[in-house]
């Protein structure tokens, strides 16, 4: 039996065998001795078990420590901590032993880091990696990523979740008949929402109950049904229609825990014939830089496709900017802070568009990237076509494919016109060749260091990540 069996630090099998003064710290692990220092110790964290051994005060007796764990598996996470990253040989293991062994030794926070980090996301490296499979015949109709990587799915009336390993699975079941629109709050809640159901749910996904239900009051006294959700650091967005589909309005709620109303803005109603007076917003981004919400919204009638984007001061609930598209109007749009530029792809010409955020003053702010004349044609090429930006690249799906879209800086402009017109971006087809064509990309989201796509008619989930990234 190891020397001084009865001093054991609490939740452990560690006895105590170290020498006082020294910032040398040998530690005894399932028979293997291994040798590292206090600040390397330090750097688990003040609360975890690796760092008490470092603190000389937390040990009654100068002992060498005894941790009857795996030794080969804490080789690994002594490595993480002295440098940030799983070395080489951790692929030999199983990272669900990893994710055990990190937890036991209160190290999950740093494996997270090393591994999923938003960080290591590196675009154009992206490669189809995994495939995540989900119960039941329902495809998905929304997904929501956290920033480390845990991804929610709704399919049909269920939500399932994966941890930020993907190796963790839940399922729960919730009220609605189909979830239009989600939003990861954390790792365990999300807020979900239907275009068919009354109000927008706060859920617990880690015990599958309702924890809020947030409702706006309509002037028709009908039910209120989401049609976006969105959020900043401080707020939560949601874009309601009334039951009746003749009035919309934004609701901003306080997002740290109450989810009490703060203030409620683009209140519209339908007066007469003027259907696009009401357009309720169909997507919600915050523009950080701005310090505004960007909220746009189409709708189809027998004139084409109308839309408009707007961006919003939620400080005072005015329209900073407003723009109304009635030519090749956006299938979808997106902002990107990183670029300055709102982009959409036209909904007629399937073409990707960008306007300057600093120059948006313009009758038309868009800069076609593509082939103009398209959208002239009459043809739906963009129907359906899904674009997000993340960091410093624009992602549009393209059918089964996903195109990338990145800025290539070509020196200053001479002149205004040349800075709006001198902007010069590149595209390139993502994945390898057994990556392209598949059934059509219904949704794109990014977490940590990946990209999920789901897919009409399929019930999975697709992850992209580079091939030198990951486990």
């Amino acid at each position: 039996m190891p020397p001084f069996v009865d001093d054991i630090l609490p939740s452990s099998n560690v006895f105590i065998q170290k020498k006082p003064e020294s910032s040398i710290i040998t530690i005894d692990v399932g028979g293997q001795l291994f040798q590292t220092t206090k600040q390397t110790l330090a750097q688990a964290g003040s609360g975890s078990l690796l760092s008490k051994l470092s603190n000389p005060s937390s040990l009654s007796r100068p002992d060498v420590p005894f941790i009857d764990r795996d030794p080969e598996i804490f080789s690994i996470l002594l490595s993480l901590l002295r440098t940030g990253n799983l070395p080489s040989k951790a692929k030999a293991f199983d990272l669900q032993d990893l994710i055990f062994e990190a937890q036991f030794y209160g190290l999950e926070s740093l494996l997270v880091s090393s591994q999923s980090n938003p960080s290591q996301f590196e675009a154009f490296n992206l490669e189809k990696s995994l495939i995540l499979p989900l119960n039941g015949r329902d495809s998905p109709s929304a997904i929501s990523t956290t920033p480390y990587g845990s991804v929610h799915v709704s399919h049909g009336s269920k939500i399932t979740s994966f941890d930020w390993s993907l190796r963790r699975k839940s399922t729960i079941l919730t009220q609605f008949t189909a979830i239009d629109s989600l939003l990861a709050l954390s790792q365990s809640v999300a807020a979900a929402g239907a275009t068919d159901f009354s109000g927008l749910q706060i859920l617990d996904l880690d015990r599958g109950f309702i924890r809020e239900t947030l409702n706006w009051e309509n002037s028709t006294m009908s039910s209120s049904t989401v049609q976006a959700i969105g959020s900043s650091p401080d707020f939560l967005f949601t874009s309601f229609e009334s039951g009746r589909r003749n009035s919309s309005s934004i609701m901003v709620f306080d997002i740290h825990g109450s989810f009490c109303p703060v203030v409620e803005i683009a209140r519209c109603e339908i007066y007469g014939a003027e259907i696009d007076s009401a357009i309720p917003a169909t997507k919600l981004r915050w523009v950080s830089s701005l310090n505004m919400l960007m909220a746009s919204g189409s709708h189809g009638g027998p004139s084409g496709v109308l839309g408009n984007i707007r961006l919003w001061d939620i400080r005072s609930g005015n329209v900073v900017w407003e723009l109304k598209e009635k030519m090749d109007c956006f299938s979808d749009v997106t902002v990107s802070d990183a670029l300055s530029a709102i982009f959409k792809v036209g909904v007629n010409s399937g073409e990707v568009f960008f306007a300057d955020m600093r120059k948006l003053n313009a009758d038309n702010p868009w800069v076609c990237l593509g082939d103009a004349r398209k959208g002239n044609s009459g043809k739906k090429e963009g129907f359906g076509c899904k674009i997000e930006s993340h960091g410093n690249q624009v992602f549009c799906s393209k059918g089964g494919d996903v195109e990338l879209w990145s800025e290539v800086l070509m020196g200053s402009p001479t002149s205004s016109e040349d800075g709006l017109r001198g902007r010069v971006f590149r595209r390139n087809l993502m994945g390898r060749v057994k990556d392209v064509g598949g059934c059509k990309i219904t949704n794109l989201a990014f977490g940590g260091n990946r990209m999920v796509v789901t897919r009409k008619d399929q019930q999975s989930v697709e992850v992209w990540q580079s091939s030198v990234r990951g486990f």
